[in-house]
Order: C-alpha cells, then sequence, then structure tokens
C-alpha cells in the first residue's frame, strides 16, 4: 500500500514539475507557445479594407434561389448543339445513376428508391418550364430523393443539363 501511495506521490510532483516548467516558459520566453500566435488576438490589429468591387452583390445562386421556376431565363440556347451535348455528358456523370441511361428511372442507385426516379422523357418533365427543371436540379425536391446539385454542377453546366433533357422529347 506505501509503494501505490509513493508512486501517486511521485506521478503528481512530476506532473505539477511538468505545469510548472511550462508556465515558466510560456511567460518568460519571447517565443511562447499560445501566447505568441495570431489565432488568440485575431481582432487586435484593425482588418484590411476591401477594395470595392471585389465582392458581387447582384446575380449569382442567390437570385437563382429566390425568382420563381416560371420566371427563370435560360442563359443557354436550348437548341445549340454544344449545350446538348455538354448538357448530356453533365446528365452521364450527374444524373445518369439515377435516372437511367434511357432517362426512364431505372439507374442502377435509383432502382433502390421508392418510388423511382422520374422518367425524364414523360410528359410531367417535358411540360414543366425550363426553370423549374432548372430549380429542381438545382435546389433538389423538398422532401423528396433528387439531392439539391447547386454546389455539385455548375450553373452553366445546369442549364445545359436542362436543354438536354429537353431535348428528349415525349416517350
Amino acid at each position: 500500500m506505501k509503494k501505490i501511495i509513493i508512486f501517486f506521490i511521485i506521478v503528481g510532483a512530476f506532473l505539477l514539475a511538468a505545469y510548472e516548467a511550462l508556465m515558466y516558459y510560456d511567460n518568460n520566453f519571447r517565443y511562447g507557445r499560445m501566447r505568441e500566435t495570431p489565432g488568440v488576438r485575431p481582432m487586435e490589429a484593425p482588418q484590411p479594407l476591401m477594395e470595392k468591387g471585389l465582392v458581387p452583390v447582384n446575380g449569382g445562386e442567390a437570385v437563382y434561389r429566390a425568382t420563381p421556376g416560371a420566371d427563370l431565363v435560360a442563359p443557354v440556347k436550348a437548341s445549340e448543339p454544344f449545350s446538348i451535348t455538354r448538357g448530356k455528358a453533365v446528365y452521364l456523370t450527374f444524373c445518369a445513376q439515377c435516372h437511367g441511361y434511357n432517362y426512364d428511372g431505372e439507374g442502377t442507385v435509383g432502382q433502390s428508391f421508392q418510388p423511382l426516379p422520374t422518367d425524364l422523357r414523360s410528359q410531367v418533365v417535358q411540360s414543366k418550364p425550363d426553370g423549374e427543371l432548372f430549380k429542381t436540379i438545382s435546389y433538389g425536391i423538398p422532401g423528396g430523393r433528387q439531392p439539391p446539385l447547386d454546389t455539385t454542377i455548375a450553373i452553366h453546366d445546369r442549364w445545359n443539363v436542362v436543354a438536354f433533357v429537353k431535348s428528349l422529347g415525349v416517350r
């Protein structure tokens, strides 16, 4: 029993000595550990002023999110071959796993969903305005299986996907 008590006294004395040595180092040396880092006092120096026009205040994702889908106008021409080709490439990268390579909602991943993903050549999808499809791709379907892809796919590419989906026509 005496050995255990002596052991704990020695360990306690060692920890106390280590703590005191650390505090002496922090208080007396020019390059102390945490007290000298800029992260401890980030607001003591005045913040640099940002140049005018550096941060956009008009346009961008916030406008698309706030505007009703029926009012959105595509910045790409849906009939351009480049838009359709690019849209197909983006579709195959991000959408085909769920909606399928035949655009019927029976993709490899989508088969595990209940209900199945939407058939992109259905009358329901093809009759929607381009802006509604853009918002569905971008911000998902609340309570649905469509994930929001606004942080994954660039704005221009989402419009290209809309052009590609519209080019498929009704089944």
